[in-house]
């Protein structure tokens, strides 16, 4: 068939297995590139599909020969209906695996279950032993609990008051003002159920009641915290509370892993454009402006060079891993900087539809989300009749 973008929103309905193939591919020759790490040899990744944690698996793999085991909610295609990318993320990453004769497997199912979470545990014993690196990195809007059977959805909202600010539709550049009414006690109860630390911390605990924890294992949650001007929406919001809570979970699992020797660790990663993050308001514009500083300052990274320089520059270097006053890693570094957030602030002030396009980066924003669904990559022909049955070998 012929595989074109078709929006709704901030999603996308369709996505290209060869652009798909072609986005892991860079990032495979990206991490190549960097050079070898005396990093983890067994991982597993809880979210391994797009973003941050498929960057987790790829550097995992191709930076220190590691390894892996994947899982991810995705569905997989039907004749005349393809898949989501995620799905053709992860059919790339084991044919690029398979090649250089690199374990790789993959789990498809919802990672919140207690099902999916013994599936995995059964495939660690019977392949790997045991795992050295978990990556924990969902992004998931809804969570049905293990133990409660209770569906939680988690909300994008204030606490206390109102929050009106500008935002912009990255579809067409029209900046607007945006405004969202307070949350209520129940939407943050059930964000931080969401996307608090309590799933990270089932994982771990069922990992560690059946033996397939290495001595000295790590694991490592992503979190955001972001500028003054997304604040009130982000980290002073509901999210912001289950971030807390995520934080927070990190050293409750590092007292649960002593005994191993292992360690808990958040990393607070840079603003990029993701499924997740377009659908957030304010985070779009801001994006956008903070893309247009930061690649000039030729400080730019994306989700692959993210995780290459916490691998290589945090986690293996063979000296402790430094952390903030609260024990977080910051590899949001070069986004936070003074001077960077400075320019951030002052373009914030100016924007508009009319000035946008020339004081922000929204073609790089628009091409990264495009990116994301495995359109807009040269070298791959969008014109031809594609097969999107891609199969993932191991499932």
């Amino acid at each position: 068939m012929i595989i074109e973008p078709r929006m709704r929103g901030f999603i996308c309905l369709t996505a290209h297995p060869d652009g798909c193939a072609k986005s892991v591919k860079n990032q495979i020759d990206y991490v190549k590139s960097k050079g070898h790490v005396n990093g983890p040899k067994r991982v597993l990744v809880i979210g391994a599909s797009t973003g941050f944690g498929l960057a987790s698996r790829i550097t995992s793999a191709f930076g220190s020969d590691a390894a892996t085991i994947g899982v991810f909610f995705e569905k997989e295609p039907s004749i005349g209906k393809t898949a989501t990318p995620g799905w053709y993320n992860s059919a790339a990453f084991e044919n690029e695996a398979q090649k250089v004769g690199l374990y790789a497997k993959s789990i498809n199912g919802d990672a919140f279950s207690k099902e999916i979470k013994q599936k995995t545990i059964d495939l660690i014993k019977a392949d790997l032993g045991q795992i050295d690196l978990i990556i924990y990195s969902l992004a998931s809007p809804v969570r049905l609990h293990p133990e409660t059977g209770v569906l939680h959805r988690s909300v994008l909202k204030p606490i206390g008051k109102t929050f009106t600010n500008k935002t912009v539709d990255f579809h067409t550049g029209n900046v607007t003002q945006v405004s969202i009414e307070p949350a209520t006690q129940d939407d943050i109860d059930n964000t931080v159920v969401v996307m608090g630390g309590e799933d990270w911390s089932m994982w771990i605990e069922a990992m560690k009641n059946d033996g397939v924890l290495a001595n000295g294992a790590t694991t490592i949650a992503y979190s955001y915290i972001g500028p003054e001007v997304t604040e009130a929406v982000y980290r002073k919001g509901t999210i912001g509370k289950a971030k807390d809570h995520l934080e927070d979970t990190a050293f409750q699992i590092t007292s649960s892993l002593e005994e191993l020797n292992g360690k808990a660790y958040v990393s607070v990663n840079k603003a990029l454009v993701t499924q997740a993050s377009s659908a957030i308001p304010v985070i779009p514009l801001y994006i956008s402006l903070l893309y247009k500083i930061m690649k000039a300052e030729g400080i730019h990274e994306g989700c692959i060079e993210q995780i290459q320089r916490l691998f290589s520059q945090r986690l293996y270097t063979g000296s402790a891993v430094p952390t903030d006053e609260q024990g977080r890693i910051r590899i949001d570094d070069w986004e936070m900087r003074k001077d960077v957030q400075e320019k951030v602030k002052s373009l914030w002030e100016q924007a508009t539809t009319e000035n946008l396009i020339e004081i922000g980066d929204l073609a790089g924003y628009k091409q990264d989300f495009l990116n994301l669904f495995g359109f807009g990559f040269d070298n791959v022909d969008y014109a031809a009749d594609t097969n999107e049955m891609v199969m993932i070998s191991s499932i």
